[in-house]
């Protein structure tokens, strides 16, 4: 029995929620799931190529964003770290991470996009300055448009597999009509949520004074919990069953730790901790090294961690296949640098299947 293991209340943990689309906007500074992403800085938005998979080449798209500014510093009083997926099943491979990109963008208080004053959370307060304003961004994905529709000229995509995507979506009877329609849905994008974050409590606040409940208690209600629909798992299996094969074997302490873990708060999709440790779904096929900044050489550490649970709000899978992880662990530069590139490239390590 591993006595440390349930020590909790110094993470953040998140949770898919629905909300109205205005607050999902850049000027809100939200954390979210799907859709288009947020930009922080609305002028230098990266290019396909930024965000490009390293299995096929192709141009991946947004997966979620978390707001996560430093207070101590004040070139990070916005701050947001932003993971790109690639949509192509086949490249979601094993203990692999060539088919996400992560990338960090930070902000002073004072800066050309925003208010230095928090903005009011109506639907009625408008953004100070609109992306599309100052630079060309692509139809699907929201990235640098580096290239327009040929025939009417209204709109811009990122990259031909996102223009033809689009035109077989729509635009083509669009272009025909020479009119852009806003409110038609977009191909490629996943489904959008908030991400809501919550300390996690410790063991007294879960328990609410009561007497602890035994390992195969509170397993049993984990998987009742599952069968129910009520976990966030993607599959109408039990996140045990989904982990076990992951695992390997049910002996596996880190494996028992991470089960453990998650079931005192099931449904989380992300768990914040900069710093900190990831919570590893087996003891192998964990990272021996963190490659260093790109930018100002120092480490990189930990920052936050995506479940599996979420896979459960993206819609991702196709007949026979789909895309998976045990979890995305994201590492950041431990002085959060302000060099080079306006959107930063960070680390992020995948975790999957003992093999």
């Amino acid at each position: 029995m591993i006595e440390e293991e349930l020590e909790l209340g110094t993470v953040d943990l998140g949770f898919a929620e629905k909300c109205e689309p205005w607050k999902l906007q850049s000027h809100f500074f939200p954390s979210k799931i799907g859709g288009k992403p947020a930009w922080l800085n609305l002028q230098d938005i990266p290019s396909a190529d930024r965000v490009q998979c390293r299995v096929c080449q192709g141009p991946c798209i947004f997966l979620c964003q978390v707001y996560a500014p430093i207070e101590s510093q004040d070139e990070c009083f916005h701050r947001t770290i932003f993971i790109f997926i690639c949509p192509n099943v086949d490249c979601c491979l094993p203990n692999q991470s060539d088919n996400f990109k992560v990338l960090r963008c930070q902000l002073s208080r004072r800066n050309d996009f925003f208010s230095v004053n928090p903005p009011v959370e109506s639907p009625h307060t408008l953004p100070e300055r609109r992306v599309e304003e100052l630079t060309k961004v692509c139809r699907v994905c929201n990235l640098k448009g580096t290239s327009h529709c040929g025939k009417c000229r209204n709109v811009n995509y990122c990259s031909r597999e996102h223009q033809v995507a689009d035109w077989r979506a729509g635009h083509k009877l669009e272009c025909a009509a020479n009119e852009v329609n806003p409110q038609r849905p977009l191909p490629l994008l996943l489904p959008e949520w908030e991400i809501e974050t919550e300390p996690e409590p410790d063991i007294d606040d879960l328990r609410g004074g009561k007497v602890e409940r035994s390992d195969e208690e509170k397993l049993k209600e984990y998987e009742s919990l599952v069968n129910a629909g009520k976990a966030g798992t993607l599959h109408d299996t039990s996140v045990d069953a989904d982990l076990n094969a992951m695992a390997g074997e049910k002996e596996d302490q880190i494996f028992k730790k991470f089960k453990k873990r998650i079931s005192e708060m099931p449904k989380q999709i992300l768990r914040y901790e900069k710093d900190g440790t990831p919570l590893w779904v087996c003891g192998i096929n964990q990272p021996t090294s963190i490659p260093p900044c790109e930018y100002c050489g120092n480490e990189r550490t930990f920052e936050f961690q995506v479940l599996p649970q979420m896979l459960n709000y993206l819609s991702l899978d196709q007949v026979g296949k789909s895309i998976d992880w045990g979890t995305l662990a994201v590492f950041t530069c431990k002085n959060s640098c302000s060099s080079g590139d306006t959107y930063k490239a960070e680390y992020i390590f995948k975790q999957d299947i003992l093999q």
